[in-house]
């Protein structure tokens, strides 16, 4: 018989009331059973007159704070959090048969926070930060290519390559965080931690 925390739920969802304690667990999991990029995340936006996207993103840090991730501030989804900062995480992790759903809204980070960041990238990605438009339309393949080796020419010293304006790192501060765990005959297991006005979390079991 499944071992159950006092909410009647899977072990793994533990007795924590702090989601980010949660989160840091399963995210360690995955790291350790997930094939390839555990940190990925569908990342939901939507512009000013609600009509939605998505893209898979990187997540490349995270506290109590919040969750970072770093992309061209001028890219679709750039533009649509400068018109609309409300947005969605999800993580699927198919060998543990886990998800987590994170709503909330973002800011950028500070300019420290994106240099120090940027400073870690390899130095053919911190050149394509400069080389592409994200999003924007391309005549062709080779007018990406060809881009790439000017800011190459421009920007030949690996160790001094600055980081564009355009380019930074988006905080979602989370309102609320969804555990999911797969269940038999489709009666998954869900925990949702929700922010109230007084900054705590609250907790409620969701009927699957």
């Amino acid at each position: 018989m499944n071992q159950k925390n006092s909410l009647g739920l899977d072990k793994s969802f533990l007795d924590l009331d702090d989601p980010f304690e949660l989160f840091e667990k399963w995210f360690d999991e995955a790291k350790n059973k997930e094939i390839n990029d555990p940190n990925a995340l569908a990342l939901a936006t939507a512009s000013k007159t609600g009509i939605p996207s998505v893209r898979i993103v990187l997540l490349k840090g995270f506290d109590k704070n919040g969750f970072v991730f770093y992309t061209n501030l001028n890219s679709q989804k750039g533009n649509e959090l400068k018109d609309n900062p409300n947005a969605t995480m999800c993580f699927h992790w198919k060998s543990l048969l886990r998800q987590i759903r994170i709503v909330g809204s973002l800011k950028l980070v500070d300019d420290k926070t994106a240099d120090d960041y940027y400073k870690t990238r390899a130095y053919e990605s911190r050149i394509g930060a400069w080389a592409s438009k994200q999003s924007s339309i391309l005549k062709s393949r080779d007018e990406l290519l060809n881009s790439m080796e000017n800011f190459k020419n421009k920007y030949n010293d690996r160790d001094k390559v600055p980081r564009p304006d355009h380019w930074s790192g988006w905080n979602l501060k989370p309102s609320s965080i969804e555990f999911w765990l797969d269940g038999d005959n489709r009666i998954h297991e869900r925990l949702r931690y929700t922010l109230d006005a007084d900054s705590n979390w609250v907790k409620n079991l969701l009927s699957p």
